[in-house]
């Protein structure tokens, strides 16, 4: 194989690869000899077949599996001898039309991942802000707990619904006079004042009792989920079958057996760590971010145009979708298509920077997602799917580039607790207040 360098710049690389006729021709002989072994051709016995009557009816065949072999067996040879990390699939094209008895010349063009040196993590001082948990927040995730476990009854026939009480109807919505898909439904359990229906139709059944008939009108929000309903007036006959007044639940021990737990206190507990362990995964986010700053502003290196154009071309994929749906952000609103091309560019090189940093720091180290793991987050995912889960379990298993996008994150957060596990980081622990205060400070005008 002779390899000829006919482009070095920056990361691009190009080269001219020939293999000779001769190689070609000794791989296509000695594949055409395992088939004279295989074949069953009437006259012949199994390895005696003449080799004329085999070139004659599988050469072609045989000869054009020899050379897409030859291309990648010789790709993956260049780039192993000369220690290529392609940043995307390279491109490979003949050089000319190939002939039977000529080498088999053809041209791979690539951009190569940039080599990056990452800096000194023990020089990064960073500052993880927690949260004091106070008695009052624990309570109140009490009393919601309770809340979640009130029975209803029902009321006597001639008593009204009001706000917080469950009215069993039966309902079908119209629109202009004609019936519409999903609006229509018996015995449905609607608490009223909840905000989980159309905006205006609860209201519109506080009053109501056992047997009530009534018409709702409303209209479908602007931005409704359904475009065929968005910002349709309806109408909705509504029986009411039942009204039911939910009983409320005292915190006590009683409430804590319920749930299986063996007293109040220990109710408490759990409500107190699962309060501290959600403010723990928000402040873990920030000091992320906070990180990723210090990565981004600390490391220049060239980014593969290609890595770069193919994260832009998501970003504004989803920028244009937004754009034709009205959710444009509103710091987006009045500029130019320029402008927000221009300024979610520099979102895409700074998301490439910040992978091929992580990526090497993790290669480096030899950071992996072990299988358990993964395995865990692939049972997580195929939950999202009821119904479906040996479907989405089997896909990520047939499907490595899905099952890659799947270890991504989890391999990102590894390379992210290294490096923290490396810096200074200091500890600060604040009101929910302040805490909301300071979150929302630190993310106006962000956008990545």
């Amino acid at each position: 194989m002779q390899i000829t360098e006919t482009l070095n710049q920056g990361l691009k690389r190009e080269y001219k690869i020939a293999v000779p006729a001769a190689q070609l021709r000794e791989k296509v002989d000695g594949k055409l000899v395992e088939l004279s072994h295989k074949l069953k051709i009437p006259g012949f016995r199994p390895g005696k077949v003449p080799m004329s009557l085999l070139k004659q009816r599988y050469e072609q065949s045989v000869m054009g599996e020899v050379l897409e072999e030859s291309v990648q067996q010789s790709s993956q040879q260049l780039m192993t001898e000369r220690n290529l990390r392609p940043a995307g699939q390279p491109k490979i094209e003949l050089v000319g039309e190939f002939k039977d008895g000529t080498d088999l010349e053809f041209s791979m063009a690539m951009e190569v991942i940039p080599e990056v040196t990452p800096m000194d993590f023990t020089t990064v001082s960073l500052e993880r802000v927690g949260v004091e948990v106070p008695d009052s927040e624990v309570e109140d995730s009490l009393k919601r707990i309770a809340k979640r476990q009130r029975a209803s009854e029902p009321v006597a026939d001639d008593v009204a619904a009001a706000n917080g009480d469950i009215a069993v109807i039966d309902f079908v919505g119209s629109i202009d006079g004609v019936e519409f898909e999903g609006g229509k439904a018996d015995g449905h359990y609607l608490e009223l004042g909840s905000g989980t229906f159309i905006p205006g139709f609860e209201e519109q059944l506080v009053g109501a009792k056992k047997g009530d008939k009534k018409t709702v009108k409303v209209t479908f929000p602007a931005e409704y989920g359904n475009a065929e309903l968005a910002g349709k007036e309806a109408s909705f006959a509504v029986t009411v079958q039942e009204v039911r007044r939910l009983k409320d639940v005292p915190v006590d021990d009683e409430l804590a057996k319920s749930l299986g737990l063996t007293d109040l206190a220990e109710l408490k507990k759990q409500a107190r760590e699962r309060i501290e362990k959600e403010y723990g995964a928000v402040a873990r986010a920030r000091v992320k971010r906070k990180l990723l700053d210090i990565l981004a502003d600390n490391h220049n290196f060239n980014l593969p145009e290609t890595l770069v154009e193919a994260e832009f071309g998501a970003i504004w994929q989803q920028i244009e979708a937004d754009l034709k749906a009205g959710r444009l952000d509103e710091e987006d609103k009045g500029k130019s298509e320029d402008e927000l091309k221009k300024e979610y560019r520099e979102i895409a090189e700074r998301r490439v920077k910040l992978g091929l940093l992580l990526s090497e720091v993790g290669r480096q180290n030899n950071i992996q997602v072990p299988n358990e793991e993964l395995s865990r987050a692939l049972i997580q995912e195929a939950q999202r799917y009821p119904g479906q889960q040996q479907q989405v379990i089997e896909y990520y298993q047939r499907s490595p580039e899905a099952l890659n996008q799947l270890r991504a994150p989890l391999y990102e957060e590894k390379v992210v607790d290294y490096i923290l596990e490396r810096a200074k980081v200091s500890e600060r622990k604040i009101s929910p207040e302040a805490f909301a205060a300071e979150g929302e400070a630190e993310l106006k005008g962000r956008r990545d």
